[in-house]
């Protein structure tokens, strides 16, 4: 596979996060709930109501992909949150599993450095196909090393935020964290990943070429020796010709 076929088939970062369509079909459940809560000051119906959009969403995404598996994805976080909201009794409640999730997944970035496995890297191959070549190049798992701390900051700056406008009880401003530290940031970490796979692409495609070298030049070198051998081992018949000739004309002289 080409390097230019490599990039071709390597998804945009907006279409890492979904596209247009996902990035509104993912804000829509947290903001009619802010607004249903802000509006009416009944939870129950801000919840009732956040729950509804995340079905509705849920619905189109499985008609247009075919598959209920979406649906189960858009409704299972709104259907968490929208639990634990039910059962603190508090609309700033909607927010808690998301703020403990982004420790969790800062937690297992980090780790995933520690024990030489940067989740940036073994997420993307995974996703895309690939095999885990590049875990033998030191240089290449120090650059998804990289790109997988940028998602480990990513996670941590949205829990410290997020934790603390929900220790203030700002279930406004929690939706605006929320949606301004998603996606924006998201982009971020994803660029650093990509930045990691294109210079780990072009680093591993350099070492095949050059094993690919070896291998001609060993074929070649091979080749040479063949035809030395060959050369060593096969007489030259006019130069045995010639000997033979000599040594007739030296007989009949005697």
């Amino acid at each position: 596979m080409t390097s230019a076929e490599t990039e071709e088939k390597q998804p945009t970062v907006l279409e890492q996060m979904g596209g247009v369509s996902g990035m509104l079909y993912s804000s829509l459940p947290v903001l009619v709930f802010v607004i249903i809560n802000f509006a009416t000051k009944n939870l129950m119906a801000a919840i009732i109501s956040s729950l509804a959009a995340a079905v509705v969403i849920g619905v189109i995404l499985a008609v247009r992909k075919g598959t209920i598996q979406p649906a189960i994805s858009a409704v299972f976080g709104v259907g968490i949150a929208a639990f634990i909201a039910y059962k603190t009794g508090e609309a700033k409640g909607f927010f808690l599993f998301g703020i403990w999730q982004s420790v969790v997944y800062g937690s297992a970035f980090l780790l995933s450095i520690i024990l030489r496995w940067p989740l940036a890297g073994v997420i993307w191959t995974f996703l895309n196909g690939r095999d885990r070549s590049w875990r033998e190049d030191k240089a290449t798992v120090r650059d998804y090393d990289i790109a997988t701390f940028v998602w480990a900051l990513v996670f941590f700056a949205r829990f410290v935020v997020q934790r603390w406008l929900y220790d203030e009880d700002q279930v406004g401003w929690l939706a605006v964290a929320r949606l301004g530290m998603g996606y924006p940031l998201m982009a971020i970490a994803l660029l650093a990943t990509v930045w990691a796979v294109r210079r780990a692409d072009k680093r591993l495609k350099a070492a095949e070429e050059a094993a690919e070298a070896k291998v001609a030049k060993e074929a070649e070198e091979n080749e040479v020796l063949a035809r030395t051998a060959d050369d060593l081992l096969t007489p030259d018949m006019d130069e045995l010709k010639r000997v033979v000739d000599a040594e007739s004309r030296d007989k009949s002289r005697d």
